[in-house]
């Protein structure tokens, strides 16, 4: 499945398993809908799915609250780096710049960062 130049939103887990299992690399924010720092981060992430092929994705665990478990969010906005599928790293620091998320994938996925964004 091809990336786009903005982050895809998720409703459901189901809509976050089917994402990241769709694509090879994929970085999907937690965040909650009151949070300032979550959607300072939604420019952020637009410009690093612009400049990077990793997919991005957006899902708000208090609208299917079984997430917050299952990828134990404890505080957002938490950035979780899904490879084949599976969580590989993730950044629960509070908000992180375009060159922090890009550094962060470039460490872990250097092949997806410097690969061509699809559109």
């Amino acid at each position: 499945m091809a990336t786009t130049s903005k982050p895809t939103r998720l409703e459901t887990g189901d809509d976050l398993d089917d994402f990241v299992t769709s694509h090879d690399v994929a970085l999907v924010e937690f965040y909650t809908s009151g949070c300032a720092l979550c959607q300072a981060m939604e420019p952020v992430l637009g410009n690093v799915a612009r400049a990077t092929a990793v997919a991005i994705g957006m899902v708000n665990p208090g609208d299917d609250i079984e997430l917050v478990d299952r990828f134990d969010i404890r505080s957002v906005p938490t950035l979780i780096l899904f490879e084949d599928g599976t969580e590989t790293a993730r950044l629960a620091e509070g908000f992180q710049g375009g060159d922090a998320v890009t550094d962060f994938l470039e460490e872990r996925v250097p092949t997806a960062v410097d690969a061509e964004p699809t559109s």
